[in-house]
């Protein structure tokens, strides 16, 4: 006798099952979400910071260039208010781990740098948790390519609905060459080095990351994606309308036509004997 093969329950039918994948990863991505607010907590809490203050601190930390960031720049990276970010600012500054100080060129404008002491509770605490590391690390390279490619994706189309931050991602920059190789393992390149990219390479916070402009950046999209740019269909050219039929000309008659006919149609007078 052959095995038995496993079936759908009745009252479960596969399209219903193809239904709930979308839940399924929306509720696994949201138990990875969990793991991780619940150590930043853990980790702000430890350092006597909140968890608003410690991404402030992280934030800084990661944008080492420049002079630092203003209030406006800082509460959009973060999605937070401006009521909120400017309470976690003053505390930080009351605690000596940030500083605010007029732009060299604008006087107008403010911006946000750490401290000696802020810089080094952010190295403190710049890396990942060791349990998410380690989750992480159950993954096969072919795994972490299909994933890091999956959160672009998403990435792209939550930023695309306005729902987070711009985020600095490779396939989104100017210098990003998609599918530029006929290599497998490094298909792509990147301008600013000048060098290939594996799907592992690609970064989704690039500090060199310089936006693409929107005709630009559309192309760059669909040839990540889809290997080569979406042409739009041109609509179909409606049918041209038939042309009336020509009435039929009447026949041509010729003389000699007409006069048998009038003779077959007048009777001839009779000649009396």
């Amino acid at each position: 006798m052959h095995p038995s093969t496993p079936s759908q329950p009745d009252d479960q039918p596969a399209d219903t099952l193809a239904d709930e994948l979308p839940s399924k990863l929306a509720s696994g991505l949201a138990k990875v979400g969990l793991v991780m607010r619940h150590q930043a907590w853990k980790a702000a809490d430890h350092a006597g910071l909140s968890p608003t203050q410690a991404q402030v601190l992280a934030l800084l930390h990661a944008r080492t260039t420049g002079d630092g960031l203003t209030m406006s720049q800082i509460a959009a990276e973060l999605a937070i208010t401006p009521a909120t970010l400017s309470d976690s600012v003053a505390a930080l500054e009351r605690k000596g781990l940030a500083s605010r100080a007029r732009d060299q060129r604008d006087a107008r404008i403010v911006r946000l740098s750490l401290t000696p002491e802020g810089a080094r509770h952010a190295r403190q605490n710049a890396g990942w948790p060791d349990v998410l590391l380690a989750a992480i690390d159950t993954l096969s390279d072919d795994e972490r390519a299909v994933f890091i490619r999956a959160l672009i994706k998403m990435i792209h189309s939550l930023q695309a609905a306005g729902q987070v931050p711009t985020a600095r991602m490779c396939p989104t920059c100017t210098y990003f060459r998609p599918n530029a190789h006929d290599s497998p393992e490094r298909p792509h390149h990147c301008a600013y080095v000048d060098a290939p990219l594996a799907e592992l390479d690609l970064r989704l916070d690039c500090p060199e990351h310089t936006p693409a402009p929107a005709p630009e950046a559309q192309r760059t999209w669909q040839l990540f994606v889809h290997g080569a740019p979406l042409t739009p269909r041109r609509p179909a050219k409606p049918a041209k309308p038939a042309k009336p039929a020509k009435p039929a000309k009447p026949a041509k008659t010729t003389k000699s036509a007409a006069a048998r006919a009038r003779r077959v149609r007048s009777p001839q007078p009779r000649k009396e004997s």
